[in-house]
């Protein structure tokens, strides 16, 4: 049986397991799985049964790449509004970055003032990354042992100026810094940079062959000034500097296809890299989006058709380890008609799951592919042993959604600050009927109730 204090228990043909989807009948005590059992196990007198019928139960999602810009910059997003956002789309877990806040996390007491401003305010469990700037390399050991999961930087830049790019020399004493970190080992998804050393995880377009934005409302001048040879060389040169300094490296929000085979090879050869890409990579692509709809502006940019179809194959064959939102909002004055000056990001935290369900179901994978790209692998990522699957000992995360069911995006049914979407009117596959935090409903149809995430730090 369960054994003692199950008082939850959650049934469903379609439970997403470490071995694979099956019938099964889930026994939660004090806020973590005890038990996972067959499914048509009796139900203790002392147990409420929830059954979600031929719903599929997930592993609630893990977004590694969110900027909720708090403090600082609140009328962009926000943590009450992030993670309801999360918690609606079945987000369970999510990692800020260290940036769009002000102050930014590159200091102890930057990291404080972010703490200060989401505790009590969150809905989902909430971490954070810390960052790697020019004259900061003395915080990062504080950083580090102060529970940040890892570091971010930028090769080029970033568009806020509390937040400048680290050069080659600079980002090589970074790495020879964190590398004297130690960590606790990994292995599988995603583990090809655990073990000891720190993890930094980079924006890699390389500055030299990024050219001029040409202003004015054309996407394809957009896209031409950020060529995919900026992604390739800037990963090109993190992969050098990993192998040289044995350092742990993950590549943000890949989209050129192009780079898969560096990746792959410098993993066959022992470096530690792993890279993941984003929702909006995965399903929109150049040719559809129109001249002045800047709100599909984001860095590195959607490219074409063939180059998704690439990214599919990578996460396909393993060498994409994760995929996850690069939520990044702002305000609806910033995103002009001009993708000159216009912000880049694309806010689809809510939207994720089904995003890439979508797309996912339409070339033959499975919610548990799904599972392990938005789930298992990015709690691997980070070190986050708690999360990340249905099994016993970890926490009783869960996403349910029907897979079967379609919606339309409606801009003012989202939870976002700043509903602007480059998903607006689109269909999509996959309903998330309710998301789980440690036992507890949190969200039930798009509606959120009441805060009770925890701030997290890494595990030491």
């Amino acid at each position: 049986m369960a054994g003692d204090g199950v008082r939850l228990m959650l049934r469903s043909t379609r439970v997403v397991t470490p071995d694979g989807i099956r019938a099964a009948t889930i026994a939660v005590a004090d806020g973590r799985i005890a038990a996972l059992l067959p499914y048509d196990t009796r139900i203790p007198s002392s147990a409420r049964l929830e059954d979600m019928g031929d719903d599929a139960v997930l592993p609630g999602l893990v977004d590694t790449h969110v900027h909720v810009n708090d403090p600082g910059r609140t009328a962009w997003e926000g943590f009450p509004a992030a993670t309801r956002a999360a918690a609606a789309g079945g987000v369970t877990t999510l990692l800020d970055m260290p940036l769009n806040s002000l102050p930014p996390t590159t200091t102890v007491a930057g990291l404080r003032a972010k703490q200060r401003a989401a505790r009590d305010r969150v809905h989902v469990d909430t971490g954070f990354w810390g960052g790697a700037i020019p004259g900061n390399l003395p915080d990062l050991r504080p950083l580090h042992d102060a529970g940040v999961f890892g570091f971010k930087c930028f090769l080029s830049p970033s568009g806020v100026e509390e937040f400048p790019e680290l050069d080659a020399d600079r980002l090589t004493r970074a790495l020879t810094e964190l590398t004297g970190f130690g960590e606790p080992g990994g292995s599988g998804s995603a583990g090809a940079a655990a073990g000891p050393g720190a993890l930094l995880i980079v924006h890699a377009e390389d500055p030299g062959r990024l050219t001029p934005q040409r202003p004015g409302p054309r996407y394809a001048d957009f896209l031409a000034s950020r060529p995919r040879d900026s992604e390739n060389t800037a990963i090109a040169l993190l992969i050098e500097r990993a192998r040289r300094l044995n350092a742990r490296i993950h590549v943000l929000h890949l989209s050129s296809g192009d780079a898969l085979p560096l990746i792959a090879a410098a993993r066959a050869g022992g470096v530690r890299v792993t890279a993941e890409t984003c929702p909006h990579f995965l399903t929109l692509t150049a040719e559809e989006i129109p001249d002045g709809a800047t709100e599909f502006k984001c860095c590195p940019p959607i490219r074409e058709a063939a180059n998704r179809d690439a990214l599919w194959a990578g996460l396909a064959d393993g060498t994409i380890d994760c995929v996850v939102s690069d939520h990044s909002p702002c305000t609806a004055d910033l995103k002009t008609a001009d993708f000159d000056s216009a912000w880049g990001g694309i806010s689809s935290l809510q939207l994720g799951l089904p995003i890439v369900w979508t797309e996912a179901r339409r070339r033959g994978h499975t919610v548990a592919d799904v599972a392990r790209w938005m789930s298992t692998a990015p709690a691997r990522l980070a070190g986050l042993h708690r999360k990340g699957a249905i099994e016993p000992g970890r926490d009783a995360d869960f996403a349910v959604l029907a897979p079967g069911a379609g919606f339309t995006v409606d801009p003012a049914r989202l939870h976002h600050r700043n509903p602007i979407t480059a998903y607006a009117g689109r269909t999509l596959h996959g309903v998330v009927r309710s998301t789980w935090l440690r036992g507890t409903r949190v969200a039930v149809n798009g509606t959120v109730s009441a805060p009770i995430g925890r701030l997290l730090e890494r595990d030491n």
